[in-house]
């Protein structure tokens, strides 16, 4: 018995002596990438559409550029797939090094391009602090990607599902499923409307009507190719058939953009807009841009909800300091302020078990908006179809509807 106990101890006292060898490993490797940085100017580029999200990354940045010495430049751009489509005619040209781009804020599509072209950097994310505190257990997103294994590849920094928002002066019931809503369209025509795709949100609302009216949601984890496209999307084309005629300007014409949703909304011209992010309501009511008597409310079954990502490019001059404006960005002081929604309201990643009191303090003091719905409230979240099907609706869609 004694020799058991004695074994045992000397086990236990190597595998707390491996453990911490490696944090210290860990620790001294995160510091040599942190020194490397510091002088480094970081081009990230990512959507430079809200002015409450680029104000946070000025924020960030200027952090940054205190705290470790790294300058980033943030590149606004529309569409992040013409900056993949830039990042991969460098490739093209054989650009190995001193790329455009060092840091790209994709998700869905564009990361399966990336990582299937060999745009993206080698894995990363394990070697950040902060990723460490990222809730991988809960929130699966944060390693899936539209079905893609991340593997290190990314760094999740936002959580996101979809939301509908409602005027209360004016809907008492909102719809509960994409049935309902076509019967609320019908009765109240001219004021239902989505984007039209390719814009994301209106892809979006195509994929969230495609999962609530498909007969087997599982086929849509699976590569489009792989199963019948034209038989498993025939209910979504026949429920849009229906829709359009009643929808506002009679279908002929598309909202640009959550934006211009956001304003018609406000105007009066529709009643129910939608966006992917939950506190959109909240910080557009405190900033004045929607009236005191919009509402969030999400569908019955649950609504598509996805992580965002940050990605080292492959070619970046600059890798050290990407990954440390990554790093900082999941911190939990850069997490919290993110999710405040008198600053952007964008949820976080973060589990809140693996923080300190003093860090999960700077949580407990958000906050909540007028217009938020609970995590409870919230429901259930639908994982994105697999990234393939993206491509493949909005294609059909253009065909169909923009001849």
């Amino acid at each position: 018995m004694k020799l058991g106990r004695f074994v045992g101890a000397v086990l236990l006292a190597m595998l707390v002596l491996v453990n911490q060898l490696q944090a210290e490993t860990e620790n001294s490797e995160w510091q040599s990438i942190v020194a490397k940085a510091k002088g480094q100017t970081v081009y990230y580029n990512g959507w430079g559409g809200s002015e409450v999200i680029n104000e946070y990354i000025r924020w960030a940045s200027a952090e940054v550029e205190k705290r470790y010495g790294v300058t980033v430049k943030h590149v606004k751009v529309t569409d992040i797939g013409d900056v993949v489509g830039r990042i991969l005619a460098e490739k093209s040209a054989g650009r190995t090094s001193g790329g455009t781009v060092d840091l790209v804020w994709i998700n869905g599509e564009n990361f399966r391009a990336m990582k299937e072209q060999g745009l993206l950097g080698p894995p990363f994310t394990h070697k950040l602090p902060s990723y460490q505190l990222v809730d991988t257990e809960n929130k699966p997103t944060t390693l899936y990607d539209f079905t893609i294994a991340v593997e290190n590849l990314e760094a999740p920094w936002g959580m996101a599902q979809l939301v509908f928002m409602y005027d209360t002066a004016h809907v008492t019931n909102p719809p509960a499923n994409m049935q309902e809503l076509l019967a609320y369209a019908k009765t109240h025509p001219g004021r239902v409307t989505y984007p039209a795709p390719p814009e994301f949100h209106g892809t979006t609302f195509l994929k969230q009507a495609l999962l609530e009216l498909v007969e087997n949601p599982e086929l849509l984890k699976e590569p489009v190719d792989a199963v019948d496209f034209e038989k498993i999307t025939a209910p979504l084309w026949a429920f849009l058939d229906e829709l359009h005629p009643v929808m506002w300007r009679s279908g002929r014409t598309f909202a640009n953009g959550a934006p211009e949703m956001k304003q018609l909304l406000s105007d009066g011209e529709i009643f129910i807009s939608l966006s992917f992010n939950p506190n959109d309501a909240s910080n557009a009511i405190a900033s004045g841009e929607l009236p005191e008597s919009i509402r969030t409310y999400v569908h019955e079954g649950g609504t598509i909800g996805n992580s965002h990502f940050l990605a080292v490019v492959f070619n970046s001059s600059a890798k050290e300091g990407a990954m440390v404006f990554a790093d900082f960005l999941m911190s939990p002081e850069a997490q919290a302020r993110k999710a405040d929604p008198a600053i952007w309201g964008d949820p976080t990643v973060l589990a809140m078990g693996k923080l300190t009191p003093e860090q999960k303090q700077l949580f407990d003091n958000i906050e909540a908006g007028v217009a938020t719905l609970s995590p409870q409230e919230l429901g259930k979240v639908r994982l994105e179809p697999h990234a393939s099907w993206v491509e493949a609706l909005e294609t059909t869609w253009l065909a169909r509807y923009r001849k």
